[in-house]
């Protein structure tokens, strides 16, 4: 059996979907004759456990976990309790002096991320490790970054196949421009992100224009391999038609819910829908499953809805499946940056194999719009068009189709074929 050496920060216990690709994918590694060795920090700084996704973990993979030292922990101790509750700390909605230094310290001294450290102790293990226990292939997937200069290093002293897999943009992320750069720290990001880029002998994207972006950049070969679900966690859902259930509207999120994707028309029309309709309004239930903001949670309560709304945390990765196949409709906001028309969420696809009608908030002409009209799965508003999120909430929707093409071990394949 071949062998493939995973460089991630993400993996069981850590939850969300930057440990799923890679559980996913080795997951079904061995079904093509690869053996996975992961290589993942044993101490790091996460916010949700999720020891469900470790039975997705093959028995033949090797799991090597090291030490890592990382200032987060840190951070969530001198912010206030409203600040730390940010989905994201790196978003432009995170006003507060503590933000904005956290964004400049995070920026300025941590290149490319605050996970940096890792690196030189990382590579001397691994240069040792390798020397005795040799594989065939390395594969670093980031965010965060610091991943692939791993790879970029251990690829200049080995010559090993290195594949770089970006699950986001680097300097191209919708946050990048917050980060309060100097000259020289942007100068710096740019300049490791062309070395990876160029040292690394094929790259990821997981969307079709992060990775036209990329290709304008580099030689270095540029694959297109999206997140995806595993059919394993839907087997009822395929071809199950999405009834409404008579009395009752379930509208159900699932992962992170950052503030400045707050679908605020969205609000402002299940409003107007619970005055108009009493029954509707008995009926409603709006069901968040995974991290949110509190500013979206307050949205929620102005405009009357607290007796509709369900704030359920975050939740084993099974459990939330079970939330997206019982919803009569499933929302899929989008943050409000502009570089974000280019990112497919990893709930999408999940979204897409529930069977379910996804009603998008977000760029009508984004990647993700694209999905959706491509898998007649649901439709993308601009965040501002209530009146056609109320209209769509109010039709009849049919069954996504072509959606076979997601599946994980489809994925896994394409991965094969680069590999």
């Amino acid at each position: 059996m071949r062998r493939l050496l995973v460089v991630t920060y993400y993996w069981p216990p850590s939850g969300g979907s930057g440990v799923q690709r890679w559980v996913k994918f080795c997951k079904y590694l061995p079904q093509f004759g690869w053996q996975p060795v992961v290589f993942t920090p044993s101490n790091p700084d996460i916010q949700a456990e999720d020891y469900s996704l470790g039975a997705d973990v093959p028995s033949c993979a090797e799991v090597i976990r090291r030490p890592i030292l990382e200032p987060y922990s840190l951070y969530r101790r001198l912010v206030p309790h409203r600040s730390a509750a940010q989905v994201n700390p790196l978003s432009s909605s995170n006003s507060s002096l503590s933000g904005r230094l956290f964004r400049a310290i995070r920026g300025n001294l941590f290149i490319p991320d605050p996970r940096v450290s890792w690196v030189r102790p990382s590579v001397k293990f691994l240069l040792e490790y390798l020397a005795g226990h040799p594989v065939d292939a390395v594969v670093t997937t980031g965010p965060p970054h610091s991943m692939h200069l791993i790879g970029l290093e251990l690829k200049r002293r080995t010559g090993v196949r290195w594949i770089a897999d970006f699950r986001d943009p680097w300097t191209e992320m919708f946050y990048y421009k917050h980060l309060g750069l100097t000259r020289f720290a942007d100068r710096r990001h740019h300049s490791l992100e062309q070395q990876v880029l160029d040292g690394a002998d094929a790259v990821i994207a997981v969307s079709p224009p992060v990775r036209d972006d990329f290709a304008a950049k580099t030689r270095t070969p540029v694959y297109l391999i999206t997140n995806g679900f595993d059919e394993d966690d839907f087997p009822e859902c395929q071809g199950v038609s999405p009834a409404r259930r008579e009395g009752s509207f379930t509208l159900v999120h699932t992962g992170l819910f950052a503030a400045d994707g707050n679908p605020l028309r969205l609000w402002d029309g299940l409003a107007l829908m619970c005055r108009e309709d009493e029954a509707f309004a008995s009926g409603l239930r709006i069901r968040l499953a995974g991290r949110t903001d509190a500013q979206i949670l307050d949205s929620i309560r102005e405009r009357g809805l607290e007796r509709n709304l369900d704030d359920l945390g975050y939740l084993p990765h099974s459990e939330t499946v079970l939330e997206q196949r019982s919803a009569d409709m499933l929302i899929l906001p989008l943050r409000r940056e502009p570089e974000y028309s280019k990112v497919l969420p990893g709930k999408i696809f999940e979204y897409l194999a529930s069977g379910r009608p996804i009603l998008g908030i977000g760029q009508p002409d984004g990647a993700a719009a694209a999905v959706l009209e491509s898998c007649g799965a649901g439709r993308m508003f601009d965040w501002e068009d209530g009146a056609g999120m109320v209209g769509f909430m109010r039709s009849p929707h049919g069954i996504p189709h072509g959606t076979d093409m997601y599946s994980r071990r489809r994925l896994t394949e394409k991965l094969i074929e680069l590999l």
